[in-house]
């Protein structure tokens, strides 16, 4: 991995009484849109891809790390990186740091040289160990009291809660889902794409209320960063899966500011360059560092794994583990005095609203509703 300039020193605090209040106060810190994480590492374990799970749980991450050999330890400590760089995590504290080994404090130090991440080490013992000492013999570092540090990252931490909890569980229509299955081809190219305000192209919008749930599903379902940006870019821009199939590293900002769809054959719109929403941003991000991270090159598709990942699920099905799906056909009345159906399976559309010949591109919407604004057009004299 790469190594940033001027790293801060490694605090190593010193808790020789084990005091509770302390390690309260370390957890309460733990504050992801403030930068903050705590984490807890799993006891009895001397694993380093557990303790990267560890580092990717305290991050929001779900666990275990699905598609990779448990020998192969590069993906899990890549994407603890990737994920640190784009949400983004300025401090990194982990307690009951007398307990590691070799290899992991070395991973931890390796993980902060990447990310330049301040690490904060805490040692519930009178003295470090000799491991601790010598991982942190040609590094630079300071000591400090736990009364001094811990007490006061409590103090400062606050109580976060979602205003989406009304949608939790719930599944969500997304109108521009609608347009997300798709039978053409559509090769990248290397074009300076337009702006969509210059195409006159406005993907459907959401609510405040569902994008910020939408927004909690997609850093929260799953740890494969190329995962969820494919599924953010196609909430925001309607796209088809030909579409973010273009997508190549170098299409996205590395700010995640705008990302740039490519349509070679003009099948839709064209091709065409989207600003991404704040919310989907530190996704993008997240799958961009992590291609970086991992291969050192901008040239490969922005949606996919850099590490051939297997057993990863469908674009569709991911959507649906999230209870994201376009808008469903209308459920029959259900008659009295009957019991009520289990749901009916997702369905999923095949819809060329978006396409520049509608008329051309075959359809069906199996009694799924157009996104808003669809206005169908008919097919010129000559070919009714």
């Amino acid at each position: 991995m790469l190594t940033c300039p001027n790293l801060p020193p490694v605090t190593l605090v010193m808790d020789p009484r084990d005091d509770a209040a302390h390690t309260r106060a370390a957890l309460a810190a733990h504050s992801l849109p403030k930068g903050r994480a705590t984490i807890h590492p799993t006891p009895g374990t001397d694993s380093t891809l557990i303790l990267a799970l560890d580092v990717l749980a305290a991050l929001g991450k779900p666990v275990p790390l699905t598609g990779y050999w448990r020998s192969d330890l590069f993906p899990a400590w890549t994407l603890c990186a990737a994920w640190i760089l784009a949400l983004p995590v300025t401090d990194l504290t982990v307690l009951r740091a007398h307990l590691l080994h070799a290899r992991g404090l070395a991973d931890l130090l390796a993980l902060r040289a990447c990310t330049g991440v301040r690490l904060t080490l805490v040692c519930h013992h009178r003295r470090p160990p000799a491991v601790l000492e010598r991982a942190l013999a040609r590094t630079e570092h300071q000591l400090v009291d736990a009364e001094a540090v811990l007490s006061e990252q409590g103090e400062s931490a606050d109580d976060e809660g979602s205003a989406s909890g009304a949608l939790r569980g719930r599944w969500i229509s997304l109108p521009a889902l609608t347009t997300l299955l798709s039978w053409e081809d559509s090769p990248g190219c290397a074009c300076t794409a337009p702006p969509t305000g210059e195409c006159g192209f406005a993907p459907p919008a959401l609510p405040d209320l569902t994008t910020k749930e939408v927004a909690r599903r997609l850093h929260t379902g799953t740890a494969h960063p190329h995962l969820a940006a494919q599924l953010a870019t196609a909430c925001f821009t309607a796209a088809s899966m030909s579409q973010l199939d273009t997508a190549r590293v170098r299409d996205a900002a590395l700010d995640g500011g705008t990302i740039t769809l490519h349509d070679a054959h003009n099948v839709r719109q064209g091709c065409m360059t989207h600003t991404v929403p704040p919310w989907a941003r530190p996704l993008l991000q997240a799958a961009v560092f992590a291609h970086l991270l991992a291969t050192d090159t901008s040239s490969g598709k922005l949606f996919t794994d850099p590490f051939d990942a297997r057993r990863l699920p469908r674009l569709t099905d991911f959507a649906e583990q999230l209870k994201l799906r376009p808008p469903q056909p209308p459920r029959p009345k259900r008659r009295k005095n009957t019991c009520r159906k289990l749901s009916p399976p997702t369905v999923w559309p095949l819809s060329n609203a978006h396409h520049y010949l509608p008329w051309f591109m075959p359809e069906d919407m199996k009694g799924c509703p157009q996104p808003p604004g669809h206005k169908p057009k008919r097919a010129p004299y000559g070919m009714l």
